[in-house]
């Protein structure tokens, strides 16, 4: 049975910082076939909303609005500056969503990426609490704005708060509040999830948003994915959502060195994304 999704990409597949002069990469993801691109948001300062949703629509994509939580946003940091710094934040990447046609935010956005530690239950139940406590407000303001959020477990490398699912809807559950929804992304379920199909059905009606790669971050279709599990799972849960590629640049030292990626995963980032898209638009139409 065919899927009935949007395929989309991320710009961090060729730049970062995105900026309003990201949007030259538009029309070369529109020609690829592409649906939607995401749109992460490092720095909002550097962001001329008005602008790109007019890039938006004049290339007929749909845009995806995604966090980056470095140090300085923690919303389970001890100090609560950190809290109102990580607050501030969301909010603008709330008001940008808002401005380009985006219906969410997505990401980790419970803690700094890269926070991964062995600390006692204890520790961990206040990290928790303070996490259910700040994403509350966080829900909240995107009720206001008429917005939800997507949450996002990592990988153990990168956090030691949300690793599966599992984990990720019992937080969701502490939560309780109806905006906050589950984005999930294969990289890090390659990593942490037994069962692929189990994990999408954890997520059930939750699920807002999918981010897909190889299992090494590389193009899909090109590694160990067992993307029938992938696709059982969504058909199970009636996903209508959009998928998108998100992997990184080596070119981009900085962001290369976030996340670890040492050397080329492509011929090309083009390359990347058009066979990418290629393998996508084949395995969700099969």
């Amino acid at each position: 049975m065919a899927l009935d999704i949007k395929l989309g990409v991320s710009t961090w597949l060729w730049t970062s910082p995105f900026q309003t002069e990201t949007i030259s990469l538009f029309p070369k993801i529109k020609q690829m076939g592409y649906d939607a691109v995401e749109i992460p948001v490092e720095d909002p300062s550097v962001i001329d909303g008005k602008t790109v949703k007019q890039a938006l629509e004049d290339n007929g994509l749909h845009p995806i609005v995604c966090g980056a939580f470095g140090p300085s946003r923690d919303l389970t940091h001890e100090d609560p500056s950190y809290h109102q710094t990580s607050l501030d934040y969301i909010q603008q990447c709330l008001d940008l969503s808002v401005e380009v046609g985006a219906e969410f935010v997505a990401g980790p956005m419970y803690s700094s990426v890269g926070k991964a530690r062995l600390v006692s239950p204890e520790q961990k139940k206040v990290e928790w609490d303070r996490a259910v406590s700040n994403l509350y407000k966080v829900c909240v303001m995107a009720e206001k704005a008429g917005q939800k959020i997507a949450l996002e477990a990592l990988n153990r490398f990168e956090t030691d708060l949300i690793n599966t699912t599992e984990e990720l809807m019992r937080l969701i559950g502490d939560i309780n509040h109806p905006a906050a929804r589950v984005l999930l992304d294969g990289f890090h379920m390659n990593i942490e999830e037994p069962n692929i199909e189990k994990a999408i059905l954890q997520a059930g009606d939750k699920l807002l948003h999918v981010q897909v790669s190889e299992n090494y971050r590389g193009t899909p279709g090109t590694g160990q994915t067992r993307w029938e599990d992938y696709k059982r799972g969504l058909e199970k849960v009636n996903y209508k959502g959009t998928i998108t590629i998100e992997s990184f640049t080596p070119e981009i030292k900085e962001l290369a060195g976030a996340v670890c990626i040492w050397k080329p995963l492509a011929s090309s980032q083009d390359a990347f994304a058009s066979d990418g898209f290629r393998f996508l638009r084949e395995w969700a139409s099969s």
